[in-house]
């Protein structure tokens, strides 16, 4: 697995309330088991777990605002409404007798269909122009009453969260869902202030649903936000092609109360601007750590051979080394990494690269997608 000496990965990280025993963060992933959109006791069972096993930081799986056409799968949980808070209640409760740290994600999918199923929510799709991707038509474009009945979704989200007793929340804004619908010029042709001819300007949006979170939420309470550049509908698009451009899009959305970006790649190994530093590079939350100073959470196939992006077409990965994730956080290239597929196929994958025990760790295998364990 690895050759290297991991203590890296196990120190101690601190941003403003929230304390971490380790750098090791559980990423966010989709798995569709909450009935009604109600996350019952297996769903309280399986974070239990990877808490009982030392992951620092868990984020939950997707879970969505109070809009009608917000989540794009039957089985995803909601953030609102009186039974569902009660089962996160229970999620986190049971974080917290294990000892672990966790948020929710609050998410809203926009004009972004599933892969898997032809589902569609009964309040239908809406995005900032209607579109699922440049020229693809879903659903209707978001009206003004629309768009800030969607920001204060995301606040009201935002403060049950801290209600409830999590120790974060991050704000989805990445992959091709709602946020990331205002950031892209190809599917965000709006004529109003959140649109623009530039990054900045079509970063408006999400700078107002941070605005209206930090409010919700208060000062000391840190606020996650998930980026990418590539997007599920476009796998090579790039919203910044230069630092300058990244900064003009990251630094107001920090500015607006973003304690900590966390930056979404295929493979997390890749150098953002190969051109300027090198194929050994700043990888995208490098770079973002340099450009705004906010602290950052890498993420990307991490201990794992294969690209995630292979679990969609049935492809299965073997655990990998770690050497190049160790030798970044100790140039503290970024803050944080954030672990998926290995942490779903293996909950005790944290205690087991802790002890040495290489041998013990499981492989990801798609069918590992369809069970929550």
């Amino acid at each position: 697995m690895s050759s290297t000496n991991l203590d890296p990965l196990f120190q101690p990280f601190t941003i403003k309330s929230l304390a971490l025993k380790n750098r090791i963060v559980m990423a966010p992933m989709t798995r569709s088991f909450a009935t009604d959109g109600v996350p019952g006791d297996h769903i309280a069972a399986y974070y239990r777990k990877r808490a009982e096993n030392e992951v620092g930081l868990i984020l939950s799986e997707g879970t969505v605002i109070d809009r009608p056409g917000a989540r794009n799968l039957p089985g995803i949980p909601f953030f609102h409404g009186d039974e569902s808070l009660a089962g996160w209640k229970s999620v986190i409760d049971g974080v917290h007798s294990a000892g672990g740290r966790m948020g929710p994600q609050i998410w809203h999918v926009g004009a972004a269909a599933s892969f898997q199923t032809d589902w569609t929510p009964a309040g239908g799709f809406e995005s900032p122009s209607g579109l699922a991707s440049p020229q693809t038509r879903l659903g209707e474009a978001m009206n003004d009453e629309a768009i800030a009945d969607t920001i204060a979704a995301f606040a009201k989200a935002a403060a049950d969260s801290k209600r409830l007793g999590f120790d974060t929340v991050e704000i989805h804004g990445a992959h091709g869902y709602l946020l990331d619908q205002f950031f892209w010029s190809g599917t965000n042709e709006r004529s109003d202030h959140f649109n623009g001819a530039t990054i900045k300007e079509r970063s408006r949006f999400a700078a107002e649903v941070v605005k209206a979170v930090r409010t919700a939420v208060g000062p000391e309470f840190p606020v996650i936000l998930r980026l990418s550049q590539w997007k599920q509908q476009d796998y090579n698009a790039r919203l910044a092609t230069t630092p300058e451009s990244m900064s003009d899009w990251l630094v107001p959305l920090v500015e607006a109360g973003v304690d900590v970006l966390h930056c979404s790649q295929r493979r997390f190994w890749e150098a953002e601007f190969p051109e300027l530093d090198g194929e050994n590079g700043l990888n995208f939350a490098g770079w973002a750590k340099k450009l705004t100073g906010a602290a950052t959470i890498s993420v990307g196939s991490v201990g794992l051979s294969g690209d995630f992006i292979g679990a969609f077409s049935g492809e299965s990965s073997q655990p990998a080394s770690l050497d190049n994730l160790v030798q970044r956080l100790e140039r503290e290239e970024f803050d944080l990494i954030a672990v998926g597929r290995a942490l779903l196929s293996d909950p005790q994958w944290v205690t087991k690269i802790r002890s040495g025990n290489a041998d013990g760790l499981k492989a990801f295998n798609v069918k590992d997608l369809a069970e929550l364990s």
